[in-house]
Parts: structure tokens; C-alpha cells; sequence
């Protein structure tokens, strides 16, 4: 029975015994099964290389990771510049175009989080262009303006404000 060892030390688990910080390529015998350690060469990949869903998870963009899934396989995630699906990896130097709420993002990938964790080390992880920083202040901007302009009552709208904001959207 082989264990994958990840960075060095590691617990293994077999039935009820426990073995704490084997070395690489150590065997141990536990019971009457011998257990060897390996690395797996896979873990440094994995470390350099997130799933694009869990990467906008971590990295804040989501509340919740089926959010982040979702808005993937929606299309509003392109990966260097092609669609992505949620199983995409990420790695270091890609470029993410993401649309969340109406407003574009568009962002270079510096780092690869290994939790959600506060929100200064999500933002170590990406660095994103001052001109979509731009146009997104100037989209909310508009967007606050355009509220201001609209017609406002006193609760519910009579016939006449519903008729006003009725041509203010274009129906």
C-alpha cells in the first residue's frame, strides 16, 4: 500500500494507527502491512496551478465557489482570452477577463492563494489594469448619476411615474 507524501512530513492513516512525519521514501511496517512513502510529483503542479473556480474563490471575486462555478460556465470568465470552464487551471502570468455585476475586470494572475484568506493577501494574488479600474469607476459613476436623474415618489409610482420610467428604459 503506497502513501503519498506531499512537502517532506506527513500523517498517514491505516485503519486505527497513525504515523506522523515519515520521510520520503521511507517504509514503515504497520500491523502486518507495509506502507511506503513517496512524493508525488503532481503536488508541485498543483501548487503552481488552480482551478480558474476555486482561483476567483480564494481570491475573493465570489462569495461561494458554485458562484464562481457558475459565472465560469456561463461565460463570463475568459482565460487568455478564450472561454474558460471551471476545471481550467490557473498559473502564474495568465490573464482573466471577468464580468461580475454588469462591470469588467480585467486581471493578471501573480500568485496562486492556497486559502481564502483576508482579503490583502487575496489582492497579493492578482494585479489588475488601471484602464479597467478606470472604466469601472466611471460605469458606477454614470450608474449613480443615471439613478439620480430617475423620477422619485413617495412609495409606490402612480401611472404617470410608471409611464416615465417606462420610456426612461426604452420599452
Amino acid at each position: 500500500m503506497r502513501y503519498i507524501l506531499p512537502h517532506g512530513g506527513a500523517v498517514a492513516q491505516l485503519g486505527e494507527r497513525r504515523v506522523r512525519n515519515a520521510e520520503v521514501g521511507s517504509s514503515i511496517l504497520l500491523g502486518s502491512t507495509s506502507v511506503k512513502f513517496c512524493f508525488n510529483p503532481t503536488m508541485s503542479e498543483s501548487s503552481q496551478a488552480l482551478r480558474i473556480d476555486r482561483w476567483l474563490y480564494f481570491c475573493r471575486f465570489f462569495k461561494t465557489r458554485s458562484k464562481a462555478s457558475a459565472a465560469v460556465t456561463g461565460g463570463h470568465v475568459r482565460l487568455n482570452g478564450e472561454r474558460a470552464a471551471p476545471g481550467n487551471r490557473v498559473q502564474v502570468g495568465d490573464r482573466i477577463h471577468l464580468v461580475r455585476e454588469r462591470l469588467d475586470y480585467s486581471i493578471e494572475v501573480t500568485g496562486i492563494p492556497t486559502r481564502r484568506g483576508p482579503a490583502l493577501e487575496a489582492r497579493r494574488c492578482y494585479v489588475e489594469d488601471e484602464a479597467s479600474v478606470r472604466e469601472r469607476e466611471d460605469k458606477t459613476a454614470a450608474l449613480r448619476q443615471d439613478r439620480l436623474l430617475m423620477p422619485k415618489t413617495e412609495g409606490r409610482p402612480d401611472k404617470h411615474t410608471r409611464r416615465r420610467l417606462r420610456d426612461r428604459k426604452g420599452r
